[in-house]
């Protein structure tokens, strides 16, 4: 360094033109990053047309990104231009709102109201298993993310108000898919309002949200007006006062964007993890085998799994975590910082885009033994100690997800249900592609084929 003033220059490619830059990055967002990192190490300096951006890959740059720098940014551009759908939920939302919000909705995440959670998805698991019987399906292949899609949006609906709501779940898996579409626009800087953009899918858009909007303000107007508010979710945030702050509660456009963030959040990542976790185990025939094993050892012979098993299931759990390693549901976490910020030696300006890529720290070989190996072991058998951030799937900090019991629960349960039964093989001429839009997702779904256990797996 040249003078008291000076800074290291953070390194990053030289030559490219900010439009290649762009452009490569919205043509496949993972070899982009992954390449940044492997050529240019744990912070890297790019463009994205004229904003500054920068890749945070190093674990205790995300943590003083996340967590000592929390309170100085803000969300991506993506999850910005996402309030067209979500409004100020938690997903969305910038302290102080996203602070009185978070205090608010807690209640509905502490221990006891999981074990009620966990109950109904083991459940929903059960009846999700005697109509693959009524539909025939092992006898085909099947698509299936879009059978975890559905299975998770059942168990999200019901959790919200304790019935199934097909008209719902439906008009939300539309929007969902829909604004998954939008994704390539809602990461361009300089680029607003693309709801209202002459566009088909921005048509869809619009069209999709009214509908999910009629059906979510008539729920809340009939649930006021009972003199039985319930005890699902959904009476929980109407009934919901913050006594450390104002003593209110939430009005109705609050609890329809809290509502709907929860939608999202709560089928979308798990639907995803699921999904990728059935790949990897037909991939992976010895750690399919153990999980089998473990299976056997803590259900026997057929006995449906309780929500009691989560905790007794530690091979299951080592599977989903090592899943959500090599495809974290959500793939990076963007921030924009409100004033300059220090990320080790370096300075990072303000109003820049930085990302913490999940991607790429998870699969760094100097936190993780072969890293593109599926080894669940590594997480039953702990590898070197390696630093907190370096495996970081529901995020951190004030941010961190607040369903993040909830999904580990869902997951490992649900596991638990299907892999009693069932095994799944992919089929010939299946696709496998990792389609990073908001959340990561099979590009052409998953082609699957579904095979019966022996006499533990035949269904009742």
């Amino acid at each position: 360094m040249s003078g008291a003033n000076s800074r290291p220059r953070i390194p990053g490619p030289a030559s490219w033109s900010p439009l290649g830059q762009i452009r490569a990055f919205r043509s496949n967002p993972l070899h982009f990053l992954t390449g940044l990192h492997r050529e240019y190490g744990d912070l890297v300096r790019f463009r994205l047309i004229r904003q500054p951006a920068y890749l945070v890959s190093n674990p205790d740059h995300v943590r003083d990104l996340l967590i000592q720098h929390g309170a100085n940014t803000t969300k991506s551009l993506a999850l910005r231009r996402s309030k067209a759908l979500l409004g100020e939920g938690l997903l969305t939302s910038e302290p102080p709102l996203h602070t009185r919000q978070r205090r608010l909705m807690q209640p509905a995440f502490h221990r006891e109201r999981l074990q009620s959670y966990g109950k109904l998805m083991i459940a929903t698991g059960q009846e999700w298993l005697r109509g693959w019987r009524e539909r025939g399906i092992a006898e085909r292949p099947f698509d299936l993310h879009s059978e975890m899609m559905q299975l998770t949006l059942s168990i999200v609906v019901r959790a919200l108000f304790s019935s199934d709501l097909a008209p719902l779940a439906e008009e939300m898996s539309r929007v969902t898919n829909t604004i998954m579409e939008m994704f390539p626009w809602l990461i361009l800087p300089y680029v607003e309002n693309v709801e209202n953009w002459p566009l088909p899918v921005s048509r869809r858009f619009r069209k999709a949200r009214e509908r999910l909007d009629g059906v979510i303000y008539g729920l809340i107007r009939e649930r006021r007006a009972s003199s039985e508010p319930g005890a699902d979710l959904l009476a929980m945030l109407l009934a919901a006062q913050d006594p450390e702050g104002d003593g209110g509660q939430m009005n109705d456009k609050q609890v329809r964007d809290e509502l709907l963030t929860l939608f999202l959040a709560g089928h979308e990542t798990t639907a995803n993890a699921l999904t990728w976790t059935w790949y990897l185990l037909s991939q992976n025939p010895e750690a399919e085998a153990r999980f089998h094993r473990e299976l056997a050892e803590v259900l026997g012979e057929g006995r449906t799994p309780e929500v009691g098993d989560f905790e007794a299931l530690p091979y299951t759990t080592a599977v989903f975590m090592e899943s959500m390693r090599l495809y974290p549901p959500a793939w990076a976490i963007a921030r924009i910082p409100k004033v300059p910020i220090q990320l080790g030696e370096y300075e990072i300006p303000a109003k820049s885009l930085c990302l913490a890529c999940q991607w790429v720290t998870h699969r760094d070989g100097r936190y993780f033994r072969e890293p593109e190996r599926f080894l669940p072991e590594r997480w039953v058998q702990p590898e070197d100690k390696r630093p907190r951030f370096a495996y970081y799937p529901f995020g951190a900090g004030s941010r961190i997800c607040i369903g993040e019991r909830f999904a580990w629960m869902e997951g490992v349960l649900l596991l638990a249900v299907f892999g009693q039964k069932w095994r799944f093989r992919l089929a010939p001429d299946a696709e496998v592609v990792p389609q990073p839009v908001i959340t990561l997702r099979p590009r052409y779904g998953l082609k699957m084929i579904a095979e019966r256990r022996g006499l533990s797996g035949m269904l009742e």
